[in-house]
């Protein structure tokens, strides 16, 4: 039995198995930015403001108007785990939480009965270009845990150990443990309620970088959960002895070890890998339910509330320029780095 299941081109947002939803890839080669963090009003020509998708010029303004990102809006019923590859997130909440994570930083937010929150991009830099590299991965919450209160945590680089493997040519393949664990090396703990904050639920989250010319053999998990291996960057692999473009998804089997051997360029992959929750989905735009009525239910609660309504006076929130990485909570606790 081959333990590649099956191969498939990258679309976006990139398709998932459960327990995941699905992954956002964001690569924009943002310019230089004004006095305010944003795009200057001659780059911005043509395109379709709040609702610019499309790659123009090497970037995209997303939901933003005068700064790049996704102003306010609602989610309920899931998890976002937002990965920052390079560049700067700033976050705002509905709770009064805020943030900003940059390189190597990872923000994990349990949505629960429902949030809302903002994602902006500021430029903060005026002399330069600033380019911008993020994963978003929404993964799923059962039924017991979609109403739990909302909640998010920081994984700060510093925090978020590393596996570093030398093969027997000298070759380096580095590892960032998100979540999950690889061999003796444990992520950090994410949200107290998200579905893997159970370690028999087998969630591992990993971004991995090969030299050209890397092996390095991924190693099996539980039988029962599901693997998705995205090479995202690169020329070539081979998984299992079998030749790859980049560009791809690879499904394979959680139950086996999967060998990898690198091209003759740097490689790049996001794995994801979980335990199914097997519940009934039911997803309408922020809102991951398991019934229709629950989707009608949360659409008439936040017209009603707006998850408890907005309490900055902007839609879309920056900090301050010189502001570092740092993350307040709603309870008031600061953290900074």
């Amino acid at each position: 039995m081959s333990k590649i299941k099956t191969i498939k081109t990258l679309g976006f947002p990139w398709e998932t198995q459960d327990p995941f939803l699905f992954c956002a890839y964001h690569r924009d080669e943002y310019p230089q930015g004004n006095s305010k963090m944003g795009v200057s009003v001659d780059q911005l020509g043509g395109r379709p403001i709040g609702q610019d998708f499309v790659v123009k010029d090497g970037w995209r303004m997303y939901h933003g108007t005068d700064i790049p990102g996704f102003p306010y809006h609602p989610h309920r019923g899931f998890e976002t785990i937002t990965i920052n590859k390079e560049g700067v997130v700033d976050h705002s909440d509905s709770l009064g939480a805020a943030g900003r994570f940059m390189e190597g930083d990872v923000q994990w937010m349990t949505a629960g009965k429902g949030i809302q929150h903002s994602e902006m991009f500021p430029l903060l830099n005026e002399d330069k270009g600033n380019p911008l590299e993020i994963f978003q991965i929404w993964l799923n919450l059962p039924k017991a845990s979609k109403m739990v209160e909302p909640h998010f945590k920081m994984l700060w680089r510093e925090a978020i150990p590393e596996l570093s493997h030398q093969d027997a040519a000298g070759k380096m393949t580095t590892v960032q443990i998100i979540a999950g664990r690889l061999g003796e090396v444990s992520a950090p703990s994410p949200t107290p309620d998200s579905w893997a904050a159970n370690p028999a639920h087998a969630v591992g989250v990993y971004t991995v970088k090969m030299e050209a010319g890397a092996v390095w053999t991924l190693p099996k998990t539980n039988d029962a959960a599901n693997r998705s291996m995205f090479f995202y960057k690169g020329e070539s692999i081979q998984v299992e002895g079998q030749t790859i473009p980049s560009g791809r998804l690879i499904e394979a089997r959680a139950g086996e070890d999967i060998s990898i051997q690198n091209g003759n360029k740097e490689a790049y992959l996001l794995i994801l890998e979980g335990k199914p929750i097997e519940e009934p989905v039911v997803q309408h735009g922020p809102y991951v339910m398991n019934t229709q009525e629950e989707i009608r239910e949360a659409m008439r609660e936040y017209g009603k509330t707006q998850f408890g309504g907005w309490p900055w006076k902007e839609r879309e929130v920056v900090h301050a320029k010189d502001k570092g990485r740092f993350a307040l909570h709603a309870d008031g606790e600061l953290e900074t780095k």
